[in-house]
């Protein structure tokens, strides 16, 4: 994306990020050096690897997810299912949206799309060996209008059982122009997020062990691990907020530490944002025994 190019305002759980507390992602070329692209993600935090999977099979699986979910309502009917444009003035029932999302993750059709070949070939090379996949996977969609997102915070709070060599695919199910939100990444914030969990190390290590490795303890924000000011977060890590026009065949890859958030979708067409974040490492390094089960809405991870 050209730098010259504006970036509208965007909006997150009440925040408003307007253009000069924002700046554009930096795609990456897939085909780039195993060598340059460990460059850019140590000086960055992130890949945004554009056109690594083939975009007619993120599309069907779009579509699938979509068809599934006509029962509930949500879609209009006047648009093809692959649209996913919300209905007017309808809402759907928190549990029956629920109960499809835990059946989204157990799909084999999701599995199948989370280990892609384009997927295992990149973190085989990038990785330097066998890869494993997190059984844990997440699904989400948002709702034009919907003034709730997904707060700041850094992966390893979450997946503190386990290394902390691993990385997190975000992974848009669709075109996610940036008036539909999507991720935004806090600008060299991995470095950041390093300082701020040694610190908690040291102030958690007192802690009983479940405690100690929980996003939830004493020691953090009962209700979010990280401050949810986004200009207060800014400040502090002397960054700013990053966003982009993700494309259906993106996918990004995160450092662990690099602390990320959503931003509202205010989509003028209606549709319904879609995406999955999905964790990789390799065979041999320790894995987070509480993300080996399928996600559930009350799982408290």
């Amino acid at each position: 994306m050209s730098v010259a190019t504006p970036i509208p305002t965007l909006h997150s759980n009440g925040c408003v990020l307007t253009p000069d507390h924002l700046g554009w992602l930096e795609p990456t070329e897939p085909a780039t050096s195993r060598a340059e692209l460990w460059v850019r993600y140590r000086e960055h935090g992130y890949l945004w690897l554009t056109g690594i999977l083939d975009r007619a099979a993120v599309l069907r699986f779009r579509a699938r997810f979509f068809e599934a979910f006509r029962e509930t309502g949500m879609l209009d009917p006047a648009f093809d299912t692959v649209d996913g444009v919300h209905a007017v003035g309808t809402t759907s029932p928190a549990t029956a949206t629920t109960a499809l999302l835990e059946e989204v993750v157990r799909w084999a059709s999701f599995e199948a799309f989370c280990l892609a070949e384009p997927i295992l070939a990149f973190y085989e090379e990038f990785l330097g060996g066998a890869v494993f996949l997190h059984r844990r996977k997440l699904v989400r969609f948002t709702l034009p209008g919907d003034r709730k997102a997904t707060t700041p915070h850094y992966d390893l709070i979450y997946l503190r059982g386990g290394t902390e060599r691993l990385c997190t695919s975000w992974i848009p199910i669709g075109d996610i122009p940036v008036e539909m939100g999507g991720l935004i990444y806090l600008e060299r914030s991995h470095r950041w997020g390093r300082l701020a969990e040694e610190e908690f190390r040291r102030a958690a290590a007192a802690l009983p062990p479940e405690e100690r490795i929980s996003a939830f303890n004493r020691h953090m924000n009962a209700e979010a691990p990280l401050e949810t000011d986004l200009h207060a977060l800014a400040a502090r890590a002397s960054g700013r907020w990053l966003a982009a026009n993700y494309a259906a065949g993106d996918m990004l890859v995160h450092d662990p530490y690099l602390v990320h958030a959503a931003t509202e979708n205010h989509d003028p067409a209606r549709r319904i944002r879609l995406s999955t974040d999905i964790r990789y490492q390799r065979v041999r390094d320790e894995v987070d025994a509480r993300w080996q089960h399928d996600w559930t809405a009350d799982d408290r991870l």
